[in-house]
């Protein structure tokens, strides 16, 4: 497939708003993908050359795609760089300078798709000495074959985001344009992606033959898209909603989904990256197991032995670091508790009802094991029963608890009252709020000198396909977090609001929505400013957060992952 007719799509898609046009859009390129490409296009489309569980990172820097544009046009660095500070993307920049090269390459070849992931790949599998420079060479040569627009999303792949507005949810949607025409296929497509988490294998086998994706099965190495839990306001309404349920605790540590295939273990973040160097306890523990396959999720939670009790998340966050893993396990040890059960000596239990998914579980955690222990539970008969362990597991220092139905089998990926969460008050909302940024803001007196202000924050409205406002948050910061804030910001600013994003308020600077935080506020109200859940109400009005603030960063969830519209919506019925 020419990468000139991807790269016009992308710029037709760019310009977009309608949400049902870009969905048509889209599918209309997929279908006149050739086969033996789809898996390169859906993964081009995903701005990564492989699903975050494999773990093939880019590793190209802004400096090196300054150097790759300047070296293939023939312009200094420093006018890149000039151009890169006054448009804000460096996708912007190779267009324009390509568009105007002082210097025509030698050989000029049409670009094909394939070309193009190829060439990433080899600059993205380059190590060792005098790696630098031949990935400059590698990406400048790409820069010398590409047409104008060709070089934009080139580039903008290079930094792992095309800005074109185009998450998983709507290439989803496009797949099923393409065999039925509207979203009747979505669900059967998305349970198939909810068990492999590679939307590229996906659409492969879907093209080869939709049938096939009915026979998907958990299978180790491929990471099962977690299940998510609900809210309610307090233990009458999960008793009235579940009637008699099993009730844990809730951990504040690391979710981790733990597979094992023979004597081969690897571990997985929520947010499906590939973690097993941070847990060679984990590891270790694991492989003792006298099973020959599984695949098992649990809470990873730095505990303080002498003190006994548990350490914050940013204290278990520690692990996330690539060297002295040895050593963190010894000031930092784990418990790591297991609360399900997916596959077990290859047999899917994942359709079982949780009651006899519990039944497994017990047989696969050792009693008094040093590292894996399973959750404090009870049966609740009432909600009494509920109310009287929530208030135990708080006094213990818990977040909260988690209300499971006993006869719902593990549901992957979705929310449908299978899991019911209920946390300890955090403000007037009884609850946090895990927020996408949409923008950022200047600062003003004492932050001027971080250029920072604060942010516009919004939710994911899955309806609509949309990130929706919800708040400017201005406090809550650290001086520290700010200028991480605003330095990690710098790279993803774009000069206009993304076409995914519905605001009527414009920060100071547009941000591609990817980034999450943790907020908390006195309460939801409505708004007539911003647009979270605006389909619930009359006259464009929307939700809102009184006295917002952050309580942390959440690096552990993705955009798609954070709090939904809906959510936020039933939060202030609760509150009401």
């Amino acid at each position: 497939m020419k990468f000139y007719i991807v790269a016009q799509y992308l710029a037709q898609i760019e310009k977009e708003s309608s949400r049902l046009v870009i969905t048509k859009m889209l599918s209309e390129l997929i279908s006149k993908c050739p086969k033996d490409e789809i898996s390169q296009l859906i993964l081009f489309l995903q701005g990564q050359l492989a699903p975050p569980f494999k773990s093939i990172p880019l590793g190209i820097g802004e400096k090196l795609v300054v150097q790759s544009i300047s070296l293939s046009t023939g312009y200094r660095s420093r006018k890149v760089n000039e151009q890169f500070n006054l448009k804000g993307d460096l996708g912007l920049v190779a267009e324009e300078l390509i568009s105007k090269r002082k210097q025509q390459p030698l050989a000029f070849k049409e670009l094909t798709l394939t070309d193009v992931y190829n060439a990433f790949m080899k600059i993205a599998k380059n190590a060792g000495e005098g790696s630098q420079m031949r990935k400059i060479r590698y990406l400048a040569e790409l820069f010398n074959s590409s047409k104008p627009v060709e070089a934009r999303y080139i580039a903008r792949f290079s930094q792992g985001d095309l800005r074109v507005g185009i998450g998983d949810p709507t290439i989803l949607d496009a797949l099923s344009y393409i065999y039925s025409g509207d979203k009747s296929m979505r669900e059967m497509i998305e349970r198939a992606y909810n068990l492999r988490s590679d939307l590229s294998l996906v659409a492969k086998v879907l093209f080869e033959n939709p049938n096939k994706l009915k026979t998907f099965q958990p299978t180790p190495f491929y990471p099962i898209r977690p299940a998510l839990a609900e809210r309610l306001p307090n233990a009458e309404e999960i008793f009235k909603k579940l009637g008699k349920c099993y009730v844990e605790g809730k951990y504040d540590g690391m979710r981790i989904q733990i597979h094992k295939k023979g004597n081969v273990v690897k571990i997985y973040s929520r947010r499906l990256d590939n973690v097993t160097h941070m847990f060679p306890d984990v590891v270790e523990a694991t492989k003792s197991l006298p099973y020959t396959s599984m695949i098992i999720e649990g809470e990873a939670i730095g505990y303080d032995k002498k003190k006994d009790r548990f350490y914050p998340f940013q204290f278990t966050m520690q692990r996330k670091r690539k060297y002295g893993i040895n050593e963190m396990k010894k000031v930092i040890p784990l418990h790591v508790y297991l609360f399900d059960v997916m596959l077990i000596n290859d047999k899917n239990i994942m359709d079982k009802s949780y009651e006899q998914r519990r039944k497994v579980l017990f047989d696969v955690v050792p009693r008094n094991h040093k590292l894996f222990k399973t959750p404090d539970y009870i049966f609740a008969n009432s909600a009494d029963d509920i109310q009287s362990f929530f208030n135990k597991s708080v006094r213990r220092g818990l977040e909260g608890i988690m209300a499971k139905d006993k006869d719902k089998p593990y549901i992957a990926g979705a929310r449908k009252f299978a899991w019911i969460k209920l946390k300890k008050s955090y403000g007037g909302l009884g609850d946090t709020i895990d927020a996408v940024v949409l923008g950022y803001y200047l600062g003003k007196g004492k932050r001027t000198a971080f250029e920072f202000g604060g942010l516009l924050i919004g939710t994911y409205n899955t309806v609509r396909g949309v990130f929706e406002s919800l708040a400017r948050v201005g406090s809550g910061f650290t001086e520290d977090e700010m200028k991480l804030l605003k330095d990690y910001f710098e790279k993803i600013k774009v000069k206009r609001k993304p076409n995914n994003v519905d605001s009527n308020i414009k920060p100071d600077f547009w941000v591609v929505p990817k980034f999450v935080i943790v907020v908390t506020a006195d309460e939801i109200t409505v708004s007539p400013m911003h647009t979270c859940a605006k389909e619930y109400f009359k006259n464009k009005k929307g939700l809102a957060l009184r006295f917002p603030r952050m309580i942390s960063l959440r690096s552990t969830k993705g955009p798609y992952d954070a709090t939904t519209s809906k959510e936020v919506y039933e939060m202030y019925k609760m509150n009401k």
